[in-house]
């Protein structure tokens, strides 16, 4: 019912579904930044909740809407090449973050330690400026995944199938748009001005790369395993690299861990709900 709705409103081009898709989850991106406006002072506690919260949606999403029907439905049950793309996503988020230092330098206040480079520091003069121009980065290419998912997910001709992954990438975006705009103001940039350019990072990023998503693999239809495979894993990089380790690393490990249950709860419940 609600995919048919949806090919009512937007037609049957799994393209223009990418970029309603990436529209979407980049909408939703900027309602989390604007937040900031009502939930001024948000105390670290709940900031690991709902950062456990958006790991569960991607955590679950990562298996329900793309891992599983890779293998099944798009590989003829072979599953290779969705893990081989799993590989691929993780390996591209690594190296990422070789060329742009992580984003924890604003959310926890602190840099993680590198034992062979001790005295790592930033590259430019200006601390704080440059954690914000860091942390931007970080954040943008840690968004380029879901925007992937979501038009690859369209790009497969099953609306049925990509719109709860809209839906779940969407709704961890809140959390996470949140989140990154609370660091970003406790750096020192005014809220109104993080919010707008909050929205406009995810729209640049996300619009994008779902509407190229959804055009790969529907001119090339054996790229689409690979392609699911590679959104998940860089998916699951980016919780088990980034989100769960700073989530429990201010003794707030019980809250993230009950956050993240319920959210892997919200997104089986939208995959049943919405199939």
């Amino acid at each position: 019912m609600v995919a048919e709705q949806f090919v009512e409103l937007f037609g049957s081009d799994p393209v223009v579904h990418g970029f309603v898709g990436g529209l979407f989850i980049a909408t939703l991106n900027l309602v989390g930044a604007s937040l900031v406006f009502v939930w001024r002072n948000p105390s670290e506690r709940s900031l690991d909740g709902v950062l456990g919260f958006a790991a569960g949606v991607m955590l679950a999403a990562s298996f329900t809407s793309l891992i599983i029907p890779g293998i099944e439905t798009y590989s003829g049950g072979d599953p290779i090449p969705v893990l081989l793309g799993v590989a691929l996503g993780a390996v591209a988020l690594d190296r990422s973050d070789v060329l742009v230092p992580h984003a924890h330098y604003l959310v926890t206040g602190r840099r993680r330690t590198d034992a062979a480079n001790p005295s790592e520091s930033l590259p430019v003069d200006d601390k704080r400026l440059a954690g914000v121009v860091l942390f931007v980065l970080a954040i943008t290419i840690h968004n380029m995944p879901e925007g992937l998912a979501v038009g690859v997910g369209f790009g497969s001709g099953d609306p049925a199938a990509a719109i709860p992954l809209m839906l779940a990438i969407g709704i961890q975006n809140i959390p996470e748009g949140f989140a990154v705009s609370v660091a970003a103001v406790n750096a020192g940039l005014d809220r109104r001005f993080y919010a707008a350019v909050a929205g406009i990072r995810a729209g640049v990023v996300e619009i994008p790369l779902a509407v190229l998503g959804a055009f790969a693999v529907q001119r090339v239809s054996a790229l689409l395993p690979y392609a699911m495979g590679f959104a998940a894993g860089a998916m699951l990089f980016v919780i088990s690299d980034e989100i769960v380790p700073e989530t429990h690393t201010r003794g707030n490990e019980r809250v993230a861990t009950l956050g993240t249950i319920l959210g892997t709860i919200v997104m089986l419940y939208l995959d049943i709900a919405l199939a």
